[in-house]
């Protein structure tokens, strides 16, 4: 606090936690509704299907600008690496369990987040292996683009009910 006396055009009381809590009230059941309906949640499910499409269309494109079925196939395999473990956290972190407590929740969406990474480093390991004639700038491109689909959802989603 003695820094912020010394400089000039700082006040130490904006920043005291009495101010910020006697502004801070819980809504009624009819101002959270309302907030719900003004703010939609987007589903994990649906960005999990528009990555997937996304990782169709990709697949398309290469097709018609390559004719390639490396290409195609790389592409197809980068959309899986970005969709599978996608599909597997959102099926974890949105089970039941997930729902006991807030603390159970956080740790339910933490352990699933590392199941996620461990799931897609270990399938951009195997990709090598798995996909004859692999072309890294298509899997990673396609990887990039799919993982970008998180943006779209928050622009696409459903409008807000009046």
């Amino acid at each position: 606090m003695s820094e912020c006396k010394s400089k000039p055009g700082v006040n130490p009381a904006a920043w005291a936690d009495e101010d910020e809590a006697a502004t801070v009230r819980p809504l009624t059941r009819q101002e959270a509704q309302a907030f719900r309906a003004r703010h939609p949640q987007v589903s994990a499910w649906w960005v999990i299907a528009a990555q997937a499409v996304m990782g169709g269309v990709l697949a398309a494109l290469a097709w018609g600008f390559h004719g390639d079925r490396a290409t195609v196939a790389s592409v197809l395999y980068g959309a899986a690496v970005v969709v599978l473990p996608g599909a597997l956290m959102a099926r974890g972190a949105t089970s039941g369990n997930s729902r006991v407590s807030p603390v159970v929740g956080a740790v339910s969406m933490v352990s699933w987040a590392v199941v996620k990474i461990g799931c897609s480093v270990l399938m951009l390991m195997l990709a090598p292996r798995i996909v004859q004639g692999l072309s890294w700038p298509a899997l990673l491109v396609a990887m990039v683009l799919c993982m970008q689909v998180y943006w779209l959802a928050l622009l696409w989603r459903r409008p807000a009910k009046k």
